[in-house]
């Protein structure tokens, strides 16, 4: 039986097409919640928790949720238990896969081998996936150059190209382009020079005044106290998910600093601006992507993107078809039973 762990609304969403396919197939598994982030777990989820850990206080955070999650033992008393799954780069997805590891439990990593090989960008998720592929007995990568990185480092274990799971939730939505720049923003790393990116997002909305651009609020307060700076740009609170994903595929554009908003606006064929200075999304970049390491470089970016928003007929999603669960299940089912 395979627990399959999740900590965060975003694991949340990318695990759930697999939870039920598994159900509608009669595919046994069970399910732990971390815990990690309490406040965005989707509201009214219809999801019978098996099992869910408490988050200690600590001095540091990263630090609280490993020792939370190792120290929990009770989690592994259940021998039906014969492989654990957990999903992208969260701390909490790398300490479930380290204890599960320290008992001999195979590991399925969903979203395996993405890569930035640069620890800092993003910190801490780029250490969190390099360390979960050392340890994952089955890695199940979105795309092939995903594959590639990990063959190229002698990872152990069966690698299978099976796509994003989050694309198979958008799959009966219809792409249109109205005059919304949707806008979100919120990484570690660009902490410190939030306000600096919220400048020149306002003078984005003064220079394109044809634009409605809109900032999807996100709850942490290195955010929320420069949002005051934002007066043409238009903020809204977070939207659940399925409302987001219809503002998406409705918007002309895309500015963010997400990892998965680079797949769902591809397979919308949108064209996002990605204010980082690395992204492991590589895939998209010079296509559907464009990075822009500066605030100051923003401008440039975002108006050749308003000249040439338009996605040729020939480029393809490179992230996936909307049928990853599918595809997922028959490769466990075939391994496992």
């Amino acid at each position: 039986m395979i627990l399959i762990s999740f900590g965060t609304r975003p694991e949340y969403i990318k695990l759930k097409p697999i939870m039920d396919i598994f159900a509608k197939n009669n595919f046994p598994y069970k399910v732990l919640f971390t815990g990690q982030h309490t406040d965005l777990l989707p509201p009214g989820a219809s999801l019978e928790i098996d099992y869910t850990l408490e988050i200690e206080r600590g001095a540091n955070r990263l630090d609280a949720i490993v020792r939370s999650v190792m120290c929990q033992s009770h989690i592994w008393v259940d021998s039906d238990i014969t492989h654990v799954m957990v999903q992208g780069d969260t701390t909490s997805a790398f300490a479930v896969g380290l204890a599960a590891f320290h008992r001999k439990i195979p590991v399925i990593h969903l979203e395996a081998g993405l890569r930035t090989y640069d620890n800092d960008n993003p910190y801490p998720e780029e250490f969190n996936r390099q360390a979960l592929s050392r340890l994952a007995s089955i890695h199940l990568c979105p795309t092939k150059m995903d594959a590639l990185n990990l063959r190229s480092e002698s990872t152990c274990g069966a690698v299978y190209v099976v796509g994003n799971t989050v694309l198979d939730h958008l799959t009966d939505i219809k792409t249109s382009y109205n005059d919304k720049v949707l806008v979100t923003m919120h990484r570690r790393e660009n902490h410190e020079i939030m306000d600096k990116w919220f400048d020149s997002l306002e003078g984005l909305a003064e220079k394109h005044s044809e634009l409605e651009f809109v900032f999807v609020s996100h709850p942490n307060p290195n955010v929320q106290k420069h949002l005051g700076k934002l007066k043409r740009v238009k903020v809204i609170d977070p939207l659940p998910h399925k409302e987001f994903v219809q503002e998406l595929a409705q918007c002309r554009f895309l500015i963010t600093d997400s990892g998965g908003l680079q797949e769902e606006s591809s397979f919308f064929r949108k064209k996002s601006v990605v204010c980082r200075k690395l992204t492991e999304r590589k895939a998209g970049v010079g296509t559907f992507s464009k990075l822009c390491y500066h605030p100051e470089d923003l401008s440039r970016y975002v108006s050749d993107v308003v000249r040439n928003h338009e996605v040729p007929d020939d480029w393809e999603c490179p992230y996936g078809d909307g049928r990853s669960a599918k595809m997922i299940y028959t490769v466990l089912r075939n391994i496992l039973e």
